[in-house]
């Protein structure tokens, strides 16, 4: 087992972030991956919901995980929120997850869970009525397990996939 801990986005050091980017070009096809850009912008927009799993000793410090998202009035994701980060408003509704990524030989520790529910309790900190998200199909199920109910297919067509929003309402 992986020893870790969850801890708030570093927005201001530049190297966390390119590794964050790295993370998530392995962990989505180059077409769904958002850009070391995009990262940055988003972490600076939201770092209060952007968290990152950090491996404890003996390799003190490397990410291997991560989690964000804006937070909107919208009780779905549209497209435009992964790539502009203006559509974040601050005292939103509801808390979207734009992705929940884990490298894949640290996968099936609870990393991801462990992020989840560290998004989850932030949002329910901040006074959200929920979380969204969009998932591939085959992930339905597990986010079934938090607690997400599957509203269906998603008008998303982010990267070409076909998307299915989910929402856990509080």
């Amino acid at each position: 087992m992986i020893s870790y801990h969850i801890r708030p986005v570093h927005w201001d050091d530049p190297h966390e972030l390119e590794a964050i980017a790295e993370i998530e070009a392995v962990c989505f096809p180059l077409a769904e991956a958002a850009s070391v850009d995009s990262i940055r912008q988003r972490a600076v927009a939201f770092p209060e919901s952007f968290f990152v799993a950090e491996e404890d000793s003996p390799a003190q410090g490397r990410l291997i995980g991560f989690i964000n998202g804006c937070a909107t009035d919208e009780f779905t994701i549209r497209d435009e929120m992964f790539e502009d980060v203006s559509t974040h408003c601050p005292n939103g509704a509801y808390q979207a997850i734009f992705g929940l990524d884990v490298l894949p030989d640290c996968r099936r520790q609870g990393i991801a869970a462990g992020l989840m529910d560290a998004l989850i309790a932030a949002a329910r900190s901040a006074g959200r009525k929920g979380l969204i998200l969009t998932c591939k199909e085959r992930l339905i199920p597990y986010y079934e397990k938090f607690g997400y109910r599957n509203l269906g297919v998603s008008k998303s067509v982010h990267g070409g996939a076909v998307w299915f929003d989910m929402v856990l309402e509080f």
